[in-house]
């Protein structure tokens, strides 16, 4: 502990040190009570029951002012004059500003200067950017801090804490940018601006933001002045790391690249502070004309303009922006009718909103056609099972129409015939018939020849039993069997054609008429003997032996 006093002689901790570091690097200059309500907003509700104002403030920023204290033995920080009110102003050093861009993890090329000589002249201007700040943040207690504290503290506290929110913290903050028309970032040349403040808090919907505070001393002519400034800035390009042409503003901030042909500038919003003699009232609609080449879009036939390369200008006043914050409706911007949120106010809603309705159409569209689609295969469908009924075959034993199954059976092959016996009958009538075609089939291979000599060659069948072509009788089996051929073989009888009856009738009538019968010589031929084989005599029969 001892080590820690000799230190920090006034006692402040490494938390509100952190504070002065992060407040002071990003605004540059300050007063005690500023960096108490940035860093520490839990201490204007733990103080707030002292009896004059005075006491409430010197309690509140003891704390801060002790950190300043040390941080102003270690060189960190240093008085920068007072205010007009009175107050102190207090800025960092270049190793203040060192320290704090660890603190507000920025490069320490990008920190800006220290402020020196910023009170000279009261500082109203910085204080007006400071006030807008706060104003633009709304800082919360830490309700953490206050569980000691009485319920009324907590209770005033808590209802900060519900509050409409403000954007980023203080590290989404610079002041003081040079935004060069001509030369670098570091070195700036001639015509270009310098932002009061830079907002980049993507997080909350404000991926850019620039913000100029006018204590009401400028005339519109000199804020168009500024604002074409601004313009000249916004077209300028330069060669980024990969070679390519972008906009200077793109190769140090983030922002997400516009539609294709409606691409805007980042906005600038106009905080005016009514300290001055000039009325925003008055100057705002002159501003407006002066500007309109700046920020007029095209309408479009949806209702909603298009800011191709186009400035959003916002105009707010200072008083509004600390009683609603960035969510109150109280911000109005060049060429819209009606206060809108900031959010709106730098946004496209009746763009979204066209955009939005031509989703819904076009899904709408899409439901609709798919429906058609359906409703169209739906009917292709119908047309195609009734022309198919249409042509399902009919039984013609009993009229039914067949069934899948039936119908694919008697479909024919690929040779044009159906392997089916019945194909024009259904299942029930195919069964009727074959039980009734049975027994005479049976009856029939019964009464059929088993022709024991037939082998393998036997083939070629008659179809069914032959007819004496002489007097129509069937054959009988003997018959029948006696006058069929065998494979390649004719039949033996002479008279396959005729029933046993008929055959010996025309042999009997043969051998009446020449004697003998063709039975009868058939048998004398096989009975005569065999004649001799002549002997060759002579000179021949030796040449042959």
């Amino acid at each position: 502990m001892a080590g820690k006093r000799k230190n920090n002689p006034a006692g402040s901790t490494n938390t509100y040190r952190g504070d002065v570091l992060r407040v002071l690097g990003a605004l540059k200059v300050a007063t005690t009570d500023q960096i108490q309500r940035i860093g520490a907003p839990h201490l204007t509700f733990r103080h707030a029951d002292k009896e004059t104002p005075s006491k409430r403030k010197q309690a509140r920023t003891a704390s801060h002012t002790a950190a300043l204290s040390d941080m102003r033995g270690h060189g960190l920080s240093e008085n920068g004059g007072s205010t007009g009110t009175g107050d102190a102003l207090r800025n960092l050093t270049p190793k203040g500003l060192l320290a704090a861009s660890y603190e507000l993890n920025r490069p320490a090329g990008e920190m800006g200067s220290t402020a020196r000589g910023a009170g000279s002249s009261g500082a109203s201007h910085p204080m007006a950017v400071n006030e807008t700040v706060i104003a633009m943040l709304r800082p919360k207690p830490n309700m953490v801090r206050l569980v000691k504290d009485l319920p009324h503290v907590q209770a005033a506290a808590q209802a900060a804490v519900d509050s409409p929110d403000g954007i980023g913290t203080i590290a989404s903050y610079w002041t003081e940018v040079p935004l060069p028309a001509t030369g670098t970032w570091n070195a700036p040349g001639k015509g270009g601006a310098q932002a009061d403040i830079v907002l980049t808090a993507p997080q909350d919907g404000v991926p850019l933001l620039f913000i100029e505070v006018d204590n009401c001393h400028e005339t519109a002519e000199e804020l168009a002045d500024k604002l074409e400034k601004y313009a000249r800035f916004f077209k300028r390009k330069v060669k980024d790391t990969d070679g390519k042409e972008r906009p200077m503003w793109r190769t140090r901030w983030t922002v997400p690249e516009g539609r294709y042909g409606d691409a805007p500038h980042p906005p600038v919003l106009l905080v005016f502070n009514r300290i001055g003699e000039r009325n925003p009232s008055l100057t705002v609609p002159r501003l407006m004309e002066l500007t309109r080449h700046l920020w007029q879009g095209q309408r479009q036939r949806g209702g909603h303009h298009l800011y191709d390369r186009k400035i959003p200008i916002i105009a707010v006043g200072l008083n509004q922006l600390r009683q609603h914050g960035p969510a109150g409706p109280v911000f109005a911007r060049f060429g819209r009718s009606g206060p809108q949120t900031l959010l709106d106010a730098i946004g496209n809603p009746r763009r979204e909103a066209a955009d939005a309705r031509e989703q819904e159409e076009a899904k709408a569209s899409a439901a609709a056609y798919q429906a058609e689609v359906r409703r169209a295969a739906q009917e292709h469908d119908a047309k195609k099972a009734s022309e198919r009924e249409a042509r399902r075959p009919v039984c013609t034993g009993c009229g039914a129409k067949f069934t899948d199954a039936r119908w694919q059976a008697v479909q024919p092959t690929d040779w044009g015939a159906t392997k089916d016996s019945h194909p024009h009958l259904c299942d029930a009538c195919k069964q009727k018939a074959s039980a009734a075609v049975s027994p005479a089939a049976d009856t029939q291979e019964r009464q059929e020849p088993v022709r024991g000599e037939a082998g393998s060659d036997d083939f070629w069948p008659a179809p069914e039993r032959p007819v004496c072509t002489e007097c129509g009788a069937a054959f009988t089996d003997e018959r029948w069997k006696a006058t069929k051929s065998v494979g390649w073989t004719a039949s033996v009888a002479r008279n396959p054609s005729l029933c046993g009856d008929c055959d010996q009738q025309f042999e009997s009538d043969l051998a009446r008429t020449w004697g003998v019968s063709p039975r009868q010589e058939d048998r004398d031929q096989e009975q005569e003997p065999a004649v001799p084989e002549q002997k060759a005599t002579g000179w021949l029969s030796r040449l042959r032996r």
